[in-house]
């Protein structure tokens, strides 16, 4: 257990749960960092007894805790228990999750074994683990996929969703470009296809340079469709991106394709990033295809 300097604010239990490896101990510290008393992988059978004392002690108002696969056979108790709960004090569920990727390479970069054992594959394992946690997700809000960020994105996300930041767009874009000949990332929230502006590619003094070089740039924006394409693209996701938060989405990811992810699309996605960034919103920039042949 660890406690944090309690912060004064009304009562609330937050309740952690997902997939191993979705990162549910760096959310657990972020809400410790923001004054919440906080317990990993509390029994199930304990978690209505600490609801109360966070609902009767004066100094536990807020407190978060970690209920995840390790309770085995107990978790299928869970979802009833925590509607018992909701009653008895304010509480939200966190539910953390990230692609089936993501988490095998996770797995593999720390070593250590899934929570469901050795018998079968990590990649076995996460599939039983989704199915068992189903019935809690359906529970849940927000439910967070944690695939796009790092340790300090997530941590960074918590504390603007708990820490009582208003105003600041609770959403992290990612905008990327691509190369239809190597296929639509599989990622993708949002795709546009930027292959109707004129390709740079048959230029033989623009064909080793990317979408960023100064005369590949140039040569795409002096055509008017290019700046058109850019001021309406922009408008749209400005539109969009509030009703996106609003819905509780933490992430975005916005994909622009052409023939070979070199020139039009890398130009274009370093435009409307530029533009979102200036609109107020986290961005992160990629370029996927740009090295490849």
């Amino acid at each position: 257990m660890k406690t944090a300097t309690p912060a004064a604010a009304k009562t609330e239990l937050v309740i952690i749960t997902g997939l191993s490896g979705s990162g549910k101990g760096t959310v657990l510290k972020a809400l410790e960092d923001l004054g919440y008393y906080s317990v990993d992988n509390l029994p199930i059978d304990l978690i209505p007894k600490f609801a109360q004392l966070t609902k009767d002690a004066p100094t536990i108002r807020r407190a978060a805790l970690v209920v995840d696969i390790r309770e085995g056979a107990a978790l299928e108790r869970f979802p009833a228990l925590y509607k018992r709960i909701r009653r008895q004090v304010p509480t939200r569920l966190i539910f953390l999750e990230s692609d089936d990727s993501s988490l095998i390479r996770r797995f593999s970069e720390t070593r250590r074994p899934h929570p469901l054992g050795t018998a079968q594959s990590v990649s076995a394992s996460i599939r039983s683990e989704r199915e068992r946690l189903e019935p809690i997700r359906k529970l849940a809000d927000p439910i967070i996929n944690t695939t796009k960020f790092n340790v300090h994105e997530l941590r960074e996300t918590i504390h603007r969703t708990f820490g009582g930041k208003k105003g600041t767009p609770d959403i992290l874009v990612q905008v990327t470009s691509f190369g239809y000949r190597h296929g639509v990332p599989a990622d993708s929230d949002l795709v546009f296809d930027v292959r109707f502006l004129p390709n740079p590619n048959y230029i033989p003094a623009f064909k080793n340079f990317s979408g960023k070089h100064p005369s590949v740039a140039r040569y795409i924006r002096s055509f008017p469709q290019t700046t058109e394409f850019i001021e309406r693209i922009s408008d749209l996701l400005i539109y969009l991106l509030p009703h996106y938060i609003a819905e509780g989405k933490s992430y975005l990811t916005i994909s622009f394709g052409c023939t070979g992810g070199h020139h039009r699309s890398v130009l274009i996605a370093s435009e409307i990033r530029k533009r979102l960034a200036a609109a107020g919103y986290r961005i992160k920039e990629t370029h996927r295809d740009v090295k490849k042949v």
